[in-house]
């Protein structure tokens, strides 16, 4: 069975409702999944947009999520630490801001933006504060799979 992403505010592909992007409230969507890979020990949570204009600009960073956790409610706190998500913990963005930033992109073009959630198959031993970088470069070895979640925003 397919590990699947999904959202309650918007459909793959589909645009990204104002509430949660710079534009508004500049609060996370709700997000769900169902049952991650076997033997998925922890879950981390990338967001990102390839479309900026100098490069990947990363929105959220989400890490030392516990497996059993199946869903993010809407606007997650902007706080390192989350105890009511069993202790999950969130890195800085490409603004160096802690927790989710909504899409903001320049106006023209659609940007799309990534959500992409990673089983692990071991604890990810990382600061709260670290970088998309940082995450990356602690869960190489460890992904059991990865799942995907696109919105789209322009201005």
């Amino acid at each position: 069975m397919a590990w699947t992403l999904s959202s309650t505010a918007f459909k793959e592909g589909e645009r990204i409702p104002r509430k949660y992007t710079g534009d508004g409230e500049d609060v996370s969507p709700p997000l769900s999944w169902t049952m991650p890979p076997a033997n998925t020990v922890e879950l981390a949570l990338i967001c990102d947009d390839p479309d900026a204009p100098r490069g990947t600009f990363n929105h959220w960073v989400l890490y030392a999520l516990p497996a059993s956790t199946t869903a993010l409610p809407e606007a997650v706190p902007k706080t390192e630490a989350l105890p009511k998500l069993g202790g999950a913990k969130q890195g800085r963005n490409s603004a160096g801001r802690i927790g989710y930033m909504g899409p903001a992109p320049p106006p023209g073009a659609v940007h799309h933006y990534h959500f992409i959630l990673h089983a692990l198959d071991a604890k990810i031993e990382l600061r709260p504060g670290a970088t998309q970088k940082d995450l990356r470069e602690a869960m190489k070895g460890h992904v059991l799979g990865q799942t995907e979640l696109v919105g789209v925003y322009s201005r």
